[in-house]
């Protein structure tokens, strides 16, 4: 009797373990809809190699255990491509469908709107086109619409993505979106997160009826003035409304949003001076007014307690703002990153700056400070970032400054600041962008600056460094751009190390061509922000110089290293006004990347190498006042009749189809009389064809004898005074 008691109850147990696994089992409908998805989409990642079978264990779909219905799709970056398969509509018991991050393309499947048990649709970061499909509006669940990301997806944005009664979050940010904001989307009162940015949004900027925690609005083309947000004032953590076209001043009723981690104004048309009113709450992260038209000081008083406050990045950059800058902005010991560039800023950098000791990031070029940098800097023991350039800053750099060890990025440009390099800065080690051009810099090149090994960028243009070139010049593995232009260099140009550098040779990790111009900023900083407000900022930099030497306007001479001029990596070479002889060498043409070339007024004879009609990037060349000769090809498939003037000054050259042609006979003036001249003349010359006659032989005769290397180093030799 106790065996056929253990017997049955052994397989009740079996029973209850069997009903247990068929609970675990696919629904064989939605089984089918998802091999429909596998087949239909390649998949490059692999991530659905566990898609077989008939259990409900495939990767990145969860099921019901007691029904086997599919009630989730995570698909993110699954590596799904091709148009979305209608047979998901089939999964009427889904609630959440995340396909984001993947390439599907075409419209969105009207189908969706059966599924109606649905409380999260996130297709963000795909291809998809066309309009949304009104079918969604039967999704009456719904509580998150992410669509971010789908360049193509456009229209205007229907009015009835505000009737959804549990929407929570709506994000239809970098989109084609277009007209204005639904007035619907203003009252749905359930909503708490809107992305509406980088679309093509137009109308007024309108308040918000709901409490809102994060709007987000940048890069519309939206206008009017800024309203209070009132509804939000104890729930808003993020505003951004940068880039739009908003007008008017700020309203003091903005510092009343006491949530507010982020607030980002910048690139619109705000004018007239701060509030001394518009004091934030010590919960403020990042405030980012710039490139505006704000006038008057910048404000003492930004956030209520200076001494709590969380201040991470303040930015009131390309602005018109004037005066002293206040020492009160010292008091912000939490500031990572300080932007006041581009205004009209007045006096001494404050001493008290050195207290800022997080402080990654500080630029307060294009301004008129004056006086010289300040030694409390060096208390800045963080900073990775220093930019005080096109200022009246004087005095010598401070060997205290070589206490900052971190810093990376040091632009000084266009300021008044003397004394010798770089023995001063021999310790900051870490550097990667030195600009010091525009000063009053002299002395010799010191090897100190092979202390900087990450060296990226020199430039020490427009200063009186004098000397000969030194042998480790090119010595740096990772330098993409050197300017040591309008000096009083001397000697020969160094002609080892140049395949050192990975960018001059065109073996460079970030060698994409870029398409930008030959000049602006070296170095662009941004700032990431957490979304959702949390105190982790990162300040990221980008240089933003092409690939290319500079050394023209000093004293060089001799030949032109052919090393030099064959770097596959190199954009520009500027070499001119100097004493450079020889022939230009023939490896030019493995240039491949070159967009301007200028050697022009030097000494160098020969003729025009071939390969320059080779490279198919030169946008800008310049080979004039030179002694080059022989016959430049002007031939249309040649390519250089885009220049014209580019071989001006070197009488010895003769461009074909010219009125002086290429025969032979150009090299010795017009015929002699009696030769085939104006019968009308009987053979004599006109007067004013004697002057021009007697003025071209001038001209060539000038410039054959300054072509002799002795008398060209005697004319242009450097006088003092």
């Amino acid at each position: 009797m106790p065996g056929i008691l253990f017997h049955l109850l052994f397989l009740f147990l079996l029973f209850i373990a069997s009903s247990a696994s068929a609970g675990g089992e696919l629904n064989l409908g939605d089984h089918s809809a998802l091999l429909n998805l596998r087949f239909l989409s390649t998949n490059p990642s692999g991530r659905i190699a566990s898609w077989n079978g008939s259990s409900c264990g495939w990767a990145g779909v969860s099921c019901d255990n007691t029904t086997g219905r599919v009630v989730a799709l995570r698909l993110a970056g699954f590596g799904f491509s091709g148009l979305i398969p209608p047979t998901l509509c089939n999964l009427s018991f889904l609630q959440t469908a995340i396909l984001s991050d993947n390439a599907f393309s075409g419209t969105i499947p009207p189908c969706f709107g059966r599924l109606r048990s649905l409380i999260i649709l996130d297709i963000g970061r795909n291809q998809i086109h066309g309009p949304l499909p009104p079918q969604l509006a039967r999704l009456r669940r719904l509580e998150a619409l992410l669509l971010p990301n789908n360049p193509n997806l456009g229209g205007r944005i229907p009015e009835w993505i505000g009737s959804f009664p549990s929407l929570a979050r709506l994000d239809l940010s970098s989109n084609s979106l277009e007209g204005q904001i639904p007035a619907s989307v203003l009252d749905l009162r359930s909503l708490r997160e809107l992305d509406l940015s980088n679309n093509r949004l137009t109308g007024m900027l309108k308040d918000f009826s709901q409490p809102l925690a994060s709007l987000n609005l940048a890069s519309n083309q939206l206008s009017g003035t800024l309203p209070c947000f009132s509804a939000s004032s104890i729930s808003l953590f993020l505003l951004n409304l940068a880039g739009n076209s908003i007008v008017g001043g700020i309203p003091s009723c903005i510092s009343s949003l006491r949530a507010l981690n982020l607030l980002n104004l910048s690139s619109n048309g705000l004018e007239f001076r701060i509030s001394p009113r518009l004091i934030f709450s010590d919960r403020l992260l990042v405030l980012d007014l710039s490139y505006n038209a704000l006038s008057g000081p910048v404000p003492r008083g930004i956030v209520e307690h200076s001494d709590r406050s969380a201040l991470l990045l303040l930015d009131l950059s390309h602005n018109q703002l004037s005066g002293e800058l206040p020492p009160e902005i010292a008091e912000l010991r939490s500031l990572l990153g300080l932007f006041l560039s581009h205004n009209r800023l007045t006096g001494d950098i404050p001493s008290a700056i050195g207290n800022l000791t997080y402080l990654q990031a500080l630029d307060l070029s294009y301004n008129s400070l004056s006086g010289q940098i300040p030694i409390s800097l060096a208390g800045c023991f963080q900073l990775w970032q220093l930019k005080l350039s096109h200022n009246n800053l004087s005095g010598t750099l401070r060997p205290e400054l070589d206490a900052l060890d971190s810093l990376r990025i040091l632009d000084l440009a266009a300021n008044r600041i003397s004394g010798e390099i770089p023995l001063p800065l021999a310790g900051c080690k870490s550097l990667e962008v030195v600009d010091l051009s525009s000063n009053s810099i002299a002395g010799e090149l010191s090897g100190a600056i092979l202390n900087w090994q990450n060296l990226r960028l020199l430039s020490l243009a427009g200063n009186k460094l004098s000397g000969n070139l030194p042998d480790w010049l090119f010595s740096f593995h990772f330098l993409r751009s050197l300017d040591l232009s309008h000096n009083n260099l001397l000697g020969f140009i160094p002609g080892g190390d140049f395949n050192r550098s990975y960018d001059f040779t065109g073996d460079g990790r970030d060698l994409p061509f870029q398409d930008g111009d030959l000049t602006g900023e070296a170095a662009a900083v941004w700032a990431v922000l957490d979304s959702k407000g949390s105190r982790q900022l990162e300040l990221h930099y980008e240089l933003n110089s092409v690939v290319g030497i500079d050394l023209a306007g000093n004293s060089l001479r001799g030949d032109i290293p052919q090393g030099l001029v064959g770097l596959k990596g190199l954009e520009y070479l500027n070499l001119s006004y100097n004493h450079l002889a020889g022939r230009i060498p023939a490896s030019l043409q493995k240039m491949g990347r070159l967009r301007k070339l200028d050697l022009s007024h030097n000494l160098l004879s020969g003729g025009v190498p071939t390969g320059i009609s080779q490279l198919r990037e030169l946008e800008e060349l310049n080979l004039s006042y030179n002694c080059l000769t022989g016959e430049v090809p002007a031939r249309e498939e040649a390519g250089l009749w885009r220049f014209p003037g580019a071989f001006a000054g070197n009488p010895g050259l003769c461009l074909e189809g010219s009125s002086r042609g290429c025969d032979g006979e150009a090299a010795k003036g017009n015929s002699p009389a009696g030769s085939g001249g104006d019968a009308g003349e009987e053979g004599w010359m006109s007067m004013g064809a004697y002057w021009v006659s007697t003025a071209a032989s001038f001209y060539l005769s000038s410039m054959g004898f300054m072509c002799l290397p002795k008398v060209r180093v005697y004319v242009f030799r450097k006088q003092d005074f």
